[in-house]
């Protein structure tokens, strides 16, 4: 592994670091010690039941405190932007590592064979290469195409939705008072901007986890290490909660967050923090 290759790995670890820790411990920990004690989730408690006065009386008794809240979260998701051409990077380099191998061990078969067959077997070798891989890595990087934008495109949906969702929470609720009554067009504005982030969001995020973690799991053992394998079945355990996620808050918009988008997020934040580390502790190879 190149030495500029690998300290691009350490820094993108520990931006994936960052983020993964203010999503795991960050913004929990705002919410629960300077939100709740202010009547946060009470407030929002009033927005499932379809009443949106409590919640917007309180955005405009609190500005700051909710902009804190929500900085939190973009700055977390923006962390994020460049993990899912990162883990693909990576995936194609070990693919190329475990040719590496491949190519070595017929070396020594062909040392072994006779000299017609030898010549036999490097034809039908080349006859099976394509610029030097095999059909099945091309198909397994195909889906870490897809896995890669689909992560890129769910974390824009995420940072750009919760951008958006802040600002207009913001300057709504920054007018807003008791005297007169919420705007017919606030329901619809506010759950456009929960689909984009959850459900349109959340369920690019869904593909990618899906598909980052299918790749790493059905090579296995054979091409990763152990710990890489469960690293992939936690990206499915993901993508399972973050699509739950996406269509329950595409179900019920109005009502904001679902039940599963927490634990979603959470899982994702444990995964992110786990790809942040193995990365920041990858040495170069003697």
């Amino acid at each position: 592994m190149k030495r500029s290759f690998l300290s691009k790995l350490h820094t993108h670890g520990i931006y994936y670091l960052v983020g993964a820790l203010l999503l795991l411990i960050g913004v929990p920990l705002y919410q629960f010690a300077i939100l709740n004690p202010e009547g946060y989730n009470a407030a929002l408690a009033t927005v499932s039941k379809g009443s949106f006065v409590t919640y917007l009386l309180w955005l405009n008794a609190h500005p700051g405190q909710f902009l804190g809240y929500r900085i939190l979260l973009i700055v977390a998701f923006a962390l994020l932007l460049s993990l899912p051409f990162t883990l693909f990077r990576i995936i194609v380099a070990q693919e190329i590592l475990g040719l590496e191998d491949v190519e070595q061990e017929e070396i020594v078969n062909d040392e072994e064979t006779t000299a017609s067959g030898t010549e036999g077997d490097s034809k039908d070798r080349d006859a099976q290469e394509t610029d030097g891989m095999p059909p099945y890595a091309w198909r397994g990087r195909g889906f870490a195409v897809i896995a890669a934008w689909a992560g890129l495109g769910g974390v824009i949906f995420c940072t750009v939705g919760t951008i958006l969702s802040t600002l207009y929470l913001f300057i709504v609720g920054s007018s807003f008072s008791s005297h007169e009554p919420v705007q017919s067009a606030f329901p619809g504005l506010s759950s456009t901007f929960d689909i984009l982030t959850y459900t349109v969001g959340g369920g690019l995020l869904a593909v990618a986890l899906l598909f980052f973690g299918a790749i790493i799991a059905s090579r296995g053992r054979h091409l990763w290490p152990g710990i890489w394998v469960v690293f992939s079945y936690l990206a499915i355990a993901g993508a399972a909660l973050l699509s739950g996620s996406a269509v329950a808050v595409a179900s019920a918009p109005t009502e904001g967050q679902a039940a599963l988008t927490s634990p979603a997020i959470l899982v994702l934040a444990l995964w992110v923090l786990w790809l942040g580390i193995m990365l920041v502790r990858l040495k170069p190879e003697p």
